[in-house]
């Protein structure tokens, strides 16, 4: 275990998240942000801000990161390691670029990022790179010295992450009805992506069949589906499912989708489903609306018995998976050996995202990897 009081080289540590509206007047300008450059419509724009629209036009996930952040000041603090930690968002305030320009003015040279998202792919990875790569280079135009910024590894299979989830599982499965508890089957959902993006995740020599999008969640399904019938006694069927298509429908994305799995389910005799997010690090709109309403309105119409379990959140033992990792990567900058913490067959993520890892459509520059023009 490395010294847990010892960051460095690292002076800060940078939450980095998607953002989201927090009040009604922020709904549009928010998605206009996130489709940038596609050349939506307005009006669509609109139609598709129904989901935040039917929440009072707030998304949960600003509050979530609050919480988060909060507990990792805590954690640290509770520790004894001294690294601050800051916020900034993609899509909405506070922004990336914003809390870069802060943490270079209050002189931080070298910054750690933790991205919440937690497995390989071009929108959880790749693209969060290519926002502080945009993001330096505005800093660099304003005269400001670029501070070096790396990421820490991919942080699905760290006990920290899947130890919680599959705590949540045990207990949404308790709290079925005692009829259907033992046949209920786990729908593991996470966000379906193009297959094009999922088979091009990872690094390049694991690209095709899904890559490493889909490794990491069927192996973390496994772990968990594993853990649950060591607590219960009881092996449940499992079946990992996807949620939240956004793209053209003649693009081919990953399925089945939630409401069709459970719709497949009822049909095969299926006495009750536990949908478990392992995707989402928070219970942010896609998980209340896409599961919480959507696919249990779905269930409702079956008659088919369904629970959603936890997402991580801020747990206590995410925080400290956190900052494990912090001082995992800090020992490897230094030059020491580290066993870092790992479940499943996958082992850890790398540390350092190598060249063609999670490419997009365009080239575009990406910091925090082995193309980083700012390393």
């Amino acid at each position: 275990m490395p010294d847990a009081r010892d960051a460095s080289p690292y002076d800060a540590l940078l939450l980095l998240s998607f953002g989201g509206p927090e009040g009604p007047d922020d709904v549009v300008p928010f998605l206009e942000n996130v489709t940038r450059g596609r050349g939506i419509p307005k009006e669509r724009l609109k139609e598709v801000g129904q989901h935040y629209f039917r929440f009072g036009g707030v998304s949960p996930i600003n509050e979530h990161n609050r919480a988060l952040l909060a507990a990792l000041r805590k954690d640290f603090a509770e520790h004894g390691l001294d690294l601050p930690v800051y916020w900034g968002n993609r899509n909405w305030a506070p922004y990336l670029t914003d809390t870069l320009r802060e943490m270079a003015d209050a002189g931080h040279r070298r910054i750690l990022t933790l991205a919440t998202s937690a497995y390989a792919s071009y929108s959880g990875c790749r693209q969060y790179r290519e926002n502080l790569a945009d993001a330096l280079a505005t800093l660099e135009a304003e005269g400001l010295e670029p501070p070096r910024i790396d990421k820490l590894r991919h942080y699905f299979n760290h006990p920290g992450f899947v130890e919680p989830m599959a705590e949540g599982l045990v207990k949404s499965l308790a709290d079925l009805p005692e009829e259907v508890r033992a046949g209920a089957h786990i729908a593991f959902t996470t966000h379906s992506i193009p297959h094009t993006t999922a088979d091009t995740s990872g690094p390049v020599e694991g690209h095709g069949d899904g890559g490493a999008y889909l490794r990491q969640h069927l192996d973390v399904a496994r772990v968990i589906a594993e853990t649950v019938r060591e607590k219960t006694g009881v092996d449940h069927p499992w079946r990992l499912v996807y949620q939240s298509r956004s793209g053209a429908p003649h693009i081919p994305w990953l399925e089945p989708d939630i409401c069709d799995h459970l719709e497949e389910s009822h049909n095969a005799g299926v006495p009750a489903v536990v949908m478990a997010p392992i995707g989402f690090v928070s219970d942010h709109m896609e998980v209340l609306y896409d599961l919480d309403t959507e696919a249990t309105a779905k269930a409702g119409e079956l008659g088919l018995p369904v629970r959603r379990s936890a997402t991580v959140g801020d747990d206590p033992r995410f925080a400290a998976a956190v900052r494990d990792l912090v001082l995992e990567r800090a020992a490897v900058e230094r030059g020491q050996r580290v066993t870092p913490c790992a479940l499943g067959t996958l082992g850890p993520s790398h540390h350092v995202c190598p060249v063609g890892c999670c490419p997009g459509r365009t080239p575009k520059p990406a910091a925090a990897g082995a193309d980083s023009p700012y390393a």
